[in-house]
C-alpha cells in the first residue's frame, strides 16, 4: 500500500512540474502554444504572452521572437487574427494596424522565467 501511495505522489509531483501557472480562463489552445514555447530553447528575448481586449473580444498577443520575425494576435479559439508588428517592414501584416492604439487591458498571462 505504501508503494502505491508513493507512486501516486511521485506521479502527482511530476505532473505538477509540467503545469503552467496561467489564469484559469486561458483557452486550452493558447495554453498549448505556451507549452510549445516552454519546451523550446529560451528565446534571445525571453517570451512573454499578453491578453488584451480588442474589437470586443479577448485576444492573446505573442510578441515577436527576434529580429524581423512577426508578432501574432490570436482569438480565444486560436484563430490567427493578425500580426501587428515585426517582419521586414516592421509593420507586420497590416491586418490590424490599429492594434496598439485600440487594444486595452493588457495583462501578462505568462513569462518565460528560465535562464
Amino acid at each position: 500500500m505504501k508503494q502505491i501511495l508513493s507512486l501516486l505522489l511521485l506521479c502527482t509531483i511530476l505532473t505538477a512540474c509540467n503545469k503552467l501557472d496561467l489564469p484559469k480562463d486561458t483557452p486550452e489552445c493558447i495554453e498549448d502554444k505556451i507549452k510549445d514555447i516552454s519546451e523550446e530553447d529560451v528565446w534571445s528575448t525571453p517570451a512573454i504572452i499578453y491578453s488584451y481586449q480588442f474589437d470586443g473580444q479577448t485576444v492573446y498577443y505573442f510578441p515577436s521572437r527576434c529580429c524581423d520575425a512577426t508578432s501574432y494576435v490570436y482569438s480565444e479559439d486560436c484563430y490567427h487574427l493578425c500580426s501587428p508588428g515585426g517582419g521586414l517592414s516592421g509593420d507586420g501584416d497590416n491586418l490590424c494596424p490599429d492594434f496598439f492604439d485600440n487594444a486595452t487591458e493588457a495583462t501578462i498571462i505568462w513569462e518565460d522565467d528560465r535562464d
